[in-house]
This record gives C-alpha cells, sequence and structure tokens, in this order.
C-alpha cells in the first residue's frame, strides 16, 4: 500500500511505510518552498530540479536503476522539449515499481518517445504527466497523445494553471487536459493504493488537490 501526494507544478510525494519518494522537489522555482524531507528519496527530472538536502536518503537526476525499500526506481534518458535531436538528452523519465503496481513519471519531455523509450517503460498502471503546456512542458494534445500511446489504468496530471504558483510561462487549466483526454475524472486530496487489483478497470484521471 502507498499513497500518492501532489505538492505542486511537477512535485509529488509517494509513501508507504519503508520509505518515501519526492519528485523534482525544488518548488522554489514557482514561489513555493522546496519539500526537504529527512531520508527521503529525491527523483529529479532534470538537474535544475534537485536541492540541497542533506538528509536525503537517495539524489537521482539520472538514468539508472535504483532499489530503496519497496521501491524499484528505472531512470531513462529523454530529450527535453526544448532541446534539439542533436543536444544531449538532458532529461530522466522514471519507471517505479511498488509490490505489483507500476508507476510512470514523465517530465518536461518531447513527446515524441522513441519505441526503445517507450519499451524501457514498459507496461505503467499509473502515470503521471505535466499537462500546463505554454511552451513549458507538454501541452494538453501531446500530454493526450502519451497517455493514449503507454494506456495506464489511471492517469494524474501535473503542473497546469494554479493561482497560488508562479510559472515561468502561462500555464493552460487541467480542464484543456481532461476534454482533450475525454475518461472519467475522481477528485481526492491523496491517492492511495492498496494494490494493482483496487486500480479502476477502465482509465481514470485522479484530480489530487495541491497538499
Amino acid at each position: 500500500m502507498f499513497d500518492i501526494e501532489y505538492k505542486g507544478a511537477n512535485t509529488v510525494v509517494i509513501a508507504n511505510k519503508k520509505a518515501t519518494i519526492v519528485t523534482n522537489p525544488k518548488l522554489s522555482v514557482v514561489g513555493l518552498k522546496d519539500v526537504v524531507l529527512k531520508d527521503a528519496v529525491e527523483l529529479s527530472t532534470e538537474a535544475r530540479f534537485t536541492i540541497d538536502n542533506q538528509d536525503a536518503r537517495l539524489e537521482v537526476e539520472g538514468p539508472g536503476e535504483y532499489g530503496v525499500g519497496d521501491f524499484d526506481i528505472k531512470g531513462i534518458a529523454a530529450q527535453r522539449h526544448i532541446d534539439s535531436e542533436k543536444t544531449e538528452l538532458l532529461s530522466t523519465i522514471y519507471r517505479i515499481e511498488i509490490g505489483d503496481v507500476r508507476i510512470g513519471l514523465l517530465g518536461n519531455i518531447d513527446p515524441n518517445l522513441s519505441d526503445s523509450q517507450l519499451e524501457e517503460l514498459g507496461v505503467i498502471d499509473i502515470l503521471i504527466l505535466p499537462v500546463g503546456g505554454g511552451g513549458y512542458t507538454l501541452d494538453a494534445t501531446s500530454a493526450t497523445g502519451l497517455v493514449r500511446k503507454i494506456d495506464p489504468k489511471v492517469v494524474i496530471p501535473i503542473h497546469y494553471a494554479d493561482a497560488a504558483l508562479k510559472y515561468e510561462v502561462p500555464q493552460d487549466t487541467l480542464d484543456a487536459f481532461l476534454g482533450e483526454l475525454s475518461v472519467p475524472v475522481e477528485e481526492t486530496g491523496k491517492y492511495k493504493v492498496k494494490q494493482l487489483l483496487n486500480l479502476p478497470e477502465t482509465m481514470t484521471v485522479i484530480k489530487l488537490a495541491r497538499s
């Protein structure tokens, strides 16, 4: 069993009794406090979203395979949406396995993932991805295209318009993505997952309130 919380922008916390993962903990880039947790595993989709946390259990900002507690983590190199094909791959997408549940985490990437990248990502049950667009990250159309390719049971959208956040560029509202994807939506403050069998039978968006 584990929980998923949304902290704003590209930051989520995934936790169970044995370990905690914080993704992109540097929330100061949008005007909020950085998420600094003791003994947490910090996963950053880009180096600029890391923080200097001396109490972190592990800091990951690139490709590789890692095991912490009940979490098996795989980082896969990806192209940022603002870079050309000739540029070094500076973003990382992650596959996180917790028991029989597989989570995919995407950052500000080019939506044209290769067949090999999709193969490395593999079967994904819960997909967490930015949807706000504005030339900064995936927009509603490109995010929807990736969701359809990956075909998860649960979609958790992040990085969309929020009056409390100071984004570098304006972000689209979540409604733009929801209208594009057009699947059932459930709203909650914290998403609790017991096991794979508890996930929806048909693709569902889980809209998490920012905590």
